[in-house]
C-alpha cells in the first residue's frame, strides 16, 4: 500500500469515527438501526470509489483528498464551505436527536427507500469520476482542463452536484428523520451558489476555447 492509499483509508478510518460519535452519542444508544444501514451505504460507496480510483486514477484519488473550506482559493468559497460543513454536522445530529425523542415517525420502507436513493447518488457520483478526471473536492476549473460531454454529462451539465444532491435530500430521511430536511433547506442556497460558481467559470473556460462559436 501506497502514501496515497494508506492516506485515503485513514482518512475514511477518522471519517467514520467522527461519524458514528456524531450519530449514535445524541442518538444515546447504539441500536440506532437507520444510523447503521445509512452508515454502511455511506462507507459502503466511499470504500469502493477509493479501491476503484486507487487503481484506475489516483491523480484524482490526489484531488479528491483536498478540500474543505481551508482548501478553497477564494474568501467566499471558504465561507460557503465552511456553513456548508456545519449543516453537514447538523444533517447527522438532528436525525439522532429525532431518533431518542421520537419527534418523527418514518416507515421502515421509506427510510430504506432513502437509502437506495443515497446509494444512487453515489452511483452517479462514480459516473462522473469514471468519466472526468478533473473530478476535484474544490471549487476550481484545471488549466487544462476539457468539456466533458460524455457519460452523465450527455444528460445533466454537473451530474456531481445532482448526484451529491440525490444523497443530502435522501440523508434525514435514511436516518429516520423529517424534521432533518430542515437542514436540507438550509443546505440549498449555500449548493445553488457553488453549482452557480462553478457553472459560471466553465462558461467562461469555454468561450476562451478556440473551439468555441
Amino acid at each position: 500500500m501506497n502514501a496515497l492509499d494508506r492516506k485515503a483509508w485513514l482518512s475514511i478510518s477518522v471519517l467514520a469515527v467522527a461519524m458514528g460519535a456524531l450519530l449514535f452519542l445524541p442518538a444515546g444508544t447504539i441500536r440506532y438501526w437507520p444510523g447503521w444501514g445509512y452508515l454502511a451505504i455511506f462507507f459502503g460507496a466511499s470504500a469502493l470509489l477509493t479501491i476503484y480510483l486507487s487503481k484506475k486514477d489516483p491523480a484524482l484519488l490526489k484531488r479528491r483528498l483536498t478540500g474543505g473550506p481551508n482548501a478553497e482559493k477564494e474568501r467566499t468559497q471558504k465561507v460557503i464551505m465552511f456553513f456548508l460543513s456545519v449543516e453537514f454536522l447538523a444533517l447527522l445530529v438532528v436525525p439522532a436527536l429525532d431518533y431518542r425523542y421520537s419527534w418523527s415517525n418514518v416507515p421502515a420502507t421509506v427510510i430504506i427507500a432513502a437509502d437506495m436513493v443515497a446509494a444512487v447518488g453515489f452511483y452517479i457520483i462514480y459516473l462522473v469520476y469514471k468519466e472526468n478526471t478533473f473530478a476535484s473536492a474544490r471549487i476550481e476549473l484545471a488549466a487544462d482542463h476539457i468539456v466533458i460531454s460524455t457519460g452523465p454529462y450527455a444528460i445533466v451539465r454537473h451530474p456531481m452536484y445532482a448526484g451529491a444532491f440525490l444523497y443530502t435530500v435522501a440523508t434525514p430521511i435514511a436516518l429516520g428523520s423529517y424534521w432533518g430536511l430542515l437542514v436540507v433547506v438550509a443546505m440549498l442556497p449555500f449548493l445553488e451558489h457553488l453549482r452557480f460558481n462553478l457553472a459560471r467559470r466553465a462558461n467562461l473556460r469555454d468561450r476562451q476555447s478556440p473551439d468555441w462559436h
